[in-house]
C-alpha cells in the first residue's frame, strides 16, 4: 500500500504541472441581459407568437461545454426574457434541422434525470449570493425539473416551487415558455425603486449529440450552476414586498389489511394536515407542518448487501430534501451528523413509519451568511418514544467561493412507562467549511463531536477533502475519521471505529481524431481503512483501477475495472447469513460493464462482476433494461444475481435473484400512472407499489396508492395491504 500511495502522489505533482485544461476564470465584467415589460399581455401556451417577444432582444451565442469545449454550436438556441407585474417570463426556441424526429424524450414525469433527455433550463440567482442557484428545466415535453443548487455542486432536487411552463414541438425544433412567479423567487429589495440586477446562467442540452451549451460561456469541467460565472439580468422593475403566504393541506383515507398465518386485521384511518410556507422577507423564510404525510413519496428498494460497511438510502420525502443543502455533511454519504430519515421513521434503516405531529423550519439567505433551523416532534410508536428533533445552522461566506460554518443538533427521547425507557438527549457540534483557492481547487473541511446522555460517552468525527477539477483531470484526496463513540443521534455514519483514506484521480482524454470516444477517464483510487481506537490495526483495504471508462459518441459506456483488495476480519460478520471466520483475506475482483445509448426507445445497461470473495467465489450479474416507445410509455426490468461458492466458515453456497418491474404511463405531464414489482428470493419478500396522480392545479395533486408486501420466509406466510388516497391544494397569498 504504501508503494501505491507513493505512486499516486508522484502522478499528483507530475498532473499539476503537465496538464493544459482549457479553464477560464469568471468574467471580471459579467455579460448583460436586458429583460422587456409586456405591454399587450401573453398566453402560456409555447407558442412565442406574441408581439412582445418580437420586443425582446434575443441571446443566441451558447458557449459548447460538451461533447468538444468551443467551437461551432450544431444546435443553436435563442432566448428572450420578459416581466410585468407578477410572472419572470422566459422563452426559448431551441432549433433542430429534423424537428419532432430528433427529440429524445424518455418520460413524462417531474424532476426527470439529467442525461437523459433534450431540455432547456436556467439558472437565477436573485439574491447575487454567487454560491447558490434556483433552477428551472423542461423537456420538449414540458414536464418540469427544479431544483436548488449550492456552490456549483450540491443539489436540493426535493424543491418544488410554483411555476408553468409550455413547450410546442416544430419542423424546425421546440420552443419553450416559462412563467415564473416573483413571489418563488428570493430577492432582495430594489433600493430606491432602482430596477434589480439578478444573476442568470442557461443551458441546453440536445441529447441525440449529447451537445450541452450554456449562456455565458462556463468551463467544461463546471456544472452549469457555477454561479460565479453568471451574466447579469437587468431592467426588471420587481413589484413592493406583499404578503407571500403558500398553503398547502391536504386529506386522506387509508385502509391496511395484514394477514398473518390464520389471523387476520384490518384497519382505516382518516387525516388531514398540510404544510404552511411563509416569506417573511426576500431573504428568510418560514414552513410548518403538522400531522405531516408521506404516503406519495416513493418507497426503497431492496438491496442485498455484501459488504461490511452500513448502507446509505437516500431521503426521499419532499419536506425534508428541501433546503437539505444547507445542512453540514449534506453532500456525502459518509459522515452525516444531521441525517432527516432518522425522523418520522423508527430508525435509520427501517422504513416503518412514526407520525410526525408538528415541526417548523426557518432558512435566511443573504450575501454575507445563511441562517437555518428545524423543530420536529414525532409521536410514538409500538416501539419508539415520543420524540423531540432540533437543528439549528450558522454558515458564513467570504471571498468569492469560501464559508465557513456551526450545525448543532439535539434530539431528546421521551420517557416512557409503555415502552420501558427513560428520558436520553443526545447532542452534536459541528464545524465545517469549504474553501476554493481558485475555481479548480476545491477544499472541504468538517469536524463534529456527539455527546449521549444514554451511554454518557463523547464521540469524534470528521473529514477532509481535497481536489482539483479540470477539463484534463480529476485528482484528490478523502480522509475521513469516526471514533468508537461517535453517535449522532439524527444522523448517519458508515462505520464506527475507523479511519478512511481515499487519494486517487483520473485522466480525462477527448481524442480529437476519434469521433466516435467522447471521452475516455483512466484512473484509480485508493480506499485505506484502519481502525481508529488503533490505527495500526488494520481494518480493509481496496485499489480501484479502471483503465478502460469509456464514453462513447452516443454516450453509451464501456467500463473494464480491477479491484484488488485486502480484508482483516477480526468481528462477527456474516453477509445474507453467510458466516466469515475471522482471518485475513487477500481477493481480486474484476468488473465490465456496458450501457447503451439511455436516451434511445429502448436501451440496455449490463454489469459482470466476478472473482474470489473471501474464502470463496462470488459472481455478480447486474442487468437493467428499459423500453420507452414514445414518452407516454415507458417500461423497465431491473435483475441482479448473486452466486457464491464456498463461502464463509461452511464454505458454502448460496445465489440470490432480485428482480424489479416498472412501468409509467403518462396522459401528459400532469396525469400519470407509475408502478413496480420487486422480488428478492433471499428472504422470498415480494413487493407492489401502484401510484396515480393527477397535477389538476400547478403542484396540487389527487393520488391513489396501492402498496403490498408479501413475505414467505416467515415461519408463517405474511402479507400486508394498503390502499391510500390523498388529495393536496397549493394556494399562494
Amino acid at each position: 500500500m504504501k508503494y501505491a500511495l507513493t505512486i499516486l502522489c508522484a502522478w499528483m505533482v507530475s498532473a499539476i504541472f503537465a496538464q493544459d485544461d482549457q479553464n477560464f476564470p469568471p468574467p471580471d465584467s459579467p455579460v448583460v441581459i436586458k429583460a422587456v415589460r409586456v405591454s399587450d399581455g401573453l398566453s402560456i401556451d409555447g407558442r412565442l407568437d406574441e408581439r412582445d417577444w418580437d420586443a425582446a432582444a434575443p441571446i443566441s451565442d451558447f458557449f459548447r461545454q460538451e461533447p468538444r469545449q468551443g467551437g461551432e454550436i450544431r444546435y443553436a438556441t435563442e432566448v428572450r426574457f420578459l416581466y410585468d407585474d407578477k410572472y419572470l417570463y422566459v422563452g426559448a426556441f431551441c432549433k433542430d434541422s429534423v424537428g419532432v424526429k430528433g427529440i429524445r424524450v424518455q418520460d413524462l414525469r417531474r424532476d426527470f434525470s439529467w442525461g437523459e433527455n433534450d431540455l432547456f433550463g436556467i439558472a437565477l440567482d436573485p439574491q447575487n449570493l454567487r454560491q447558490y442557484a434556483q433552477a428551472f428545466q423542461t423537456t420538449p415535453y414540458g414536464n418540469q425539473r427544479d431544483f436548488q443548487n449550492f456552490n456549483g455542486n450540491s443539489f436540493d432536487t426535493g424543491w418544488n416551487t410554483l411555476w408553468m411552463v409550455r413547450t410546442q414541438r416544430t419542423d424546425e425544433g421546440y420552443t419553450a415558455e416559462f412563467a415564473i412567479p416573483f413571489k418563488t423567487l428570493r430577492y432582495d429589495s430594489p433600493v430606491n425603486g432602482e430596477p434589480v440586477e439578478w444573476g442568470v446562467t442557461m443551458v441546453r442540452y440536445a441529447r441525440r449529440d449529447v451537445e450541452v451549451s450554456t449562456f455565458p460561456p462556463i468551463p467544461q469541467s463546471f456544472t452549469p450552476y457555477r454561479m460565479t460565472y453568471a451574466a447579469k439580468l437587468v431592467g426588471i422593475e420587481v413589484p413592493p414586498p406583499a404578503v407571500n403566504l403558500r398553503v398547502e393541506p391536504y386529506a386522506l383515507f387509508q385502509y391496511d389489511d395484514i394477514k398473518e398465518g390464520a389471523a387476520q386485521n384490518s384497519d382505516t384511518d382518516y387525516k388531514i394536515g398540510g404544510d404552511v410556507k411563509w416569506a417573511i422577507n426576500p431573504r428568510s423564510v418560514l414552513d410548518f407542518t403538522f400531522n405531516t404525510d408521506f404516503a406519495q413519496a416513493d418507497v426503497d428498494r431492496a438491496v442485498n448487501n455484501l459488504e461490511r460497511f452500513n448502507i446509505f438510502f437516500p431521503e426521499r420525502r419532499q419536506f425534508f430534501l428541501e433546503n437539505s443543502g444547507i445542512w453540514a455533511g449534506g453532500s456525502q454519504q459518509s459522515i452525516r451528523p444531521f441525517f432527516s430519515r432518522r425522523i418520522g421513521l423508527r430508525g435509520t434503516f427501517d422504513a416503518e413509519t412514526a407520525p410526525i405531529q408538528a415541526g417548523a423550519r426557518f432558512t435566511q439567505r443573504t450575501e454575507q451568511q445563511a441562517i437555518a433551523g428545524l423543530l420536529i416532534r414525532q409521536g410514538e410508536t409500538d416501539n419508539s418514544p415520543t420524540s423531540n428533533f432540533g437543528v439549528a445552522r450558522y454558515l458564513r461566506n467570504y471571498g468569492r467561493e469560501n464559508n465557513i460554518g456551526l450545525m448543532v443538533t439535539h434530539r431528546i427521547d421521551e420517557r416512557s412507562s409503555k415502552l420501558g425507557v427513560s428520558t436520553n438527549n443526545n447532542t452534536t457540534v459541528t464545524l465545517d467549511g469549504q474553501i476554493r483557492p481558485t475555481s479548480e481547487w476545491d477544499v472541504q473541511y468538517m469536524f463534529t463531536t456527539s455527546i449521549d446522555e444514554h451511554t454518557g460517552e463523547t464521540g469524534y468525527a470528521g473529514r477532509l477533502f481535497v481536489g482539483n477539477s479540470t477539463n484534463k483531470f480529476y485528482y484528490g484526496w478523502v480522509t475521513e475519521y469516526t471514533d468508537a463513540d461517535y453517535n449522532p443521534g439524527i444522523g448517519f455514519i458508515r462505520q464506527n471505529d475507523v479511519i478512511r483514506h481515499n487519494p486517487g484521480g483520473y485522466y480525462i482524454w477527448r481524442p480529437q481524431r476519434l469521433d466516435w470516444i467522447r471521452r475516455w477517464d483512466p484512473g484509480f483510487f485508493v480506499n485505506y481503512n484502519h481502525d481508529a481506537t488503533d490505527p495500526s490495526r488494520f481494518q480493509q483495504a481496496s485499489i480501484y483501477i479502471f483503465p478502460v471508462f469509456l464514453w462513447f459518441k452516443d454516450n453509451s459506456f464501456l467500463e473494464m475495472s480491477i479491484t484488488p483488495t485486502w480484508q482483516n476480519i477480526n468481528f462477527d460478520f456474516a453477509p445474507l447469513g453467510l458466516d466469515i471466520g475471522q482471518d485475513n483475506y487477500f481477493y481480486t475482483r474484476y468488473l465490465i460493464q456496458y450501457n447503451t445509448d439511455q436516451s434511445k426507445k429502448w436501451s440496455l445497461d449490463v454489469g459482470y462482476d466476478f472473482g474470489r470473495f473471501y474464502n470463496g467465489q462470488r459472481n455478480t450479474v447486474r442487468f437493467s433494461g428499459r423500453l420507452a416507445p414514445f414518452p407516454h410509455t415507458a417500461l423497465t426490468v431491473d435483475y441482479e444475481y448473486n452466486d457464491l461458492k464456498g463461502v464463509g466458515v461452511e464454505e458454502s453456497d448460496l445465489s440470490t435473484n432480485l428482480v424489479t418491474l416498472g412501468a409509467r404511463f403518462a396522459l401528459n405531464p400532469r396525469l400519470q400512472l407509475s408502478t413496480f414489482y420487486q422480488y428478492n428470493s433471499f428472504d422470498e419478500q415480494g413487493r407492489w407499489n401502484v401510484r396515480a396522480s393527477w397535477e389538476y392545479e400547478p403542484l396540487s395533486f389527487v393520488y391513489i396508492v396501492f402498496n403490498s408486501t408479501q413475505i414467505d420466509s416467515f415461519a408463517e406466510p405474511f402479507q400486508e395491504q394498503q390502499v391510500i388516497s390523498k388529495v393536496t391544494l397549493v394556494k399562494q397569498f
